[in-house]
């Protein structure tokens, strides 16, 4: 007869190691009871854990042009309040210069609204959001309009400059009161129309550029999201009010101002007709990016839904597995325990 070696230590190790092995299952399940996933999807997928890496990628980057887009709507809403800010300013001021030209003309209300429209809308092209200029173009850290009213400004020196170049005298000299309308009509579209139309705007105006910001909206597809201060309604509508501040002021004559009004008539009204397009054109964009993260929303949910097809796990299932590790980790327990007190010493004489 055979005798086999017996070990009560081995045994002993046998269970710990078992134990272990068990409390590892038991962790396992209990993160899938609690996820609703599985716990190491790598092991338990397979190959098929590459799809599911590949959508969780997807989602990720999905997810980015979602948040982008959620602050280019921010910086379009905003743009779109200060066009709508500017639209009013021009409309307040079309309804002063069309009184004014019935001949109710009063020059002190007109500087003032002249030079209140032109810090307005200074202010409200140089609006930022974030830190980032509105009307910057791609600029967006650099303030987009110069201020007209500060020492030394470029565009006060220029428009000052130009008049004295043009007439030979400037605006406080007594001379300026023999200007024709027909002499400052001239003046205003060979000399001060270039300046604001052309480019001696961005050399002494605006430090913004005429490319906006174009973003990417979705997988495929971008758009210009921000509004250049460069826009044609701006510069007319800064071009009135620097007129209207200018030459209501001194000893330009009544006849020179009649042309002054006519003129800033035709500019504020086509400025309005301008931001009315420029508004349109900017809800288009809005309108793009709203529908472009609502469907890169429904391709997450796809997405996600594929990733659960893949990693979910049943719930009910999964309870049922602790509840059997839990047992199968008490047995051993008491097996252990029990295994624990073995020894020859009891059973010596």
């Amino acid at each position: 007869m055979k005798l086999s070696f017996v070990s009560s230590a081995s045994i002993s190790d046998n269970l710990r190691l078992s134990l272990q092995k068990m409390q590892s299952e038991l962790m396992k399940a209990e993160k899938e009871v609690s996820t609703g996933r599985l716990a190491d999807p790598g092991v338990s997928l397979g190959a098929l854990s590459s799809r599911s890496v590949t959508l969780s990628r997807d989602i990720a980057r999905l997810e980015t042009i979602v948040d982008s887009n959620t602050m280019i709507s921010s910086r379009l809403s905003s743009t779109q309040d200060a066009i709508g800010q500017m639209s009013s300013l021009a409309e307040s001021l079309l309804s002063t210069l069309t009184a004014s030209a019935s001949g109710n003309a009063q020059p002190n209300v007109l500087r003032q609204d002249g030079q209140s429209s032109l810090r307005t809308l200074t202010a409200i092209l140089n609006s930022s959001l974030n830190g980032e200029y509105l009307f910057a173009g791609v600029n967006t850290d650099v303030q987009p309009i110069a201020d007209y009213e500060a020492a030394g400004a470029p565009s006060k020196a220029a428009f000052d400059a130009a008049f004295m170049s043009h007439f030979g005298f400037d605006k406080n000299n007594p001379a300026a009161a023999t200007i024709t309308k027909a002499d400052m009509t001239t003046f205003m579209d060979t000399v001060v129309e270039p300046m604001f139309m052309g480019a001696d705007w961005t050399t002494d105006w605006s430090s913004a550029t005429d490319q906006p910001i174009t973003s990417r909206i979705a997988i495929n597809e971008s758009a210009s999201t921000s509004v250049s201060a460069n826009e044609s309604g701006f510069r007319k509508l800064a071009m009135a009010a620097t007129m209207i501040a200018e030459f209501f002021s001194g000893n330009i004559g009544q006849a020179a101002r009649e042309a002054v009004i006519d003129k800033s008539v035709n500019l504020v009204g086509s400025s309005v007709a301008d931001l009315a397009d420029l508004a349109a054109r900017t809800g288009i964009v809005e309108q793009r990016v709203k529908a472009a993260s609502e469907r890169l929303d429904m391709q997450i949910d796809i997405f996600t839904n594929g990733i659960s097809d893949l990693e979910a796990v049943d719930p009910y299932e999964a309870s049922t597995r602790i509840s059997t590790l839990l047992g199968q980790i008490e047995t051993s327990y008491t097996l252990t325990a029990r295994i624990q007190q073995l020894s020859l010493v009891r059973y010596l004489p």
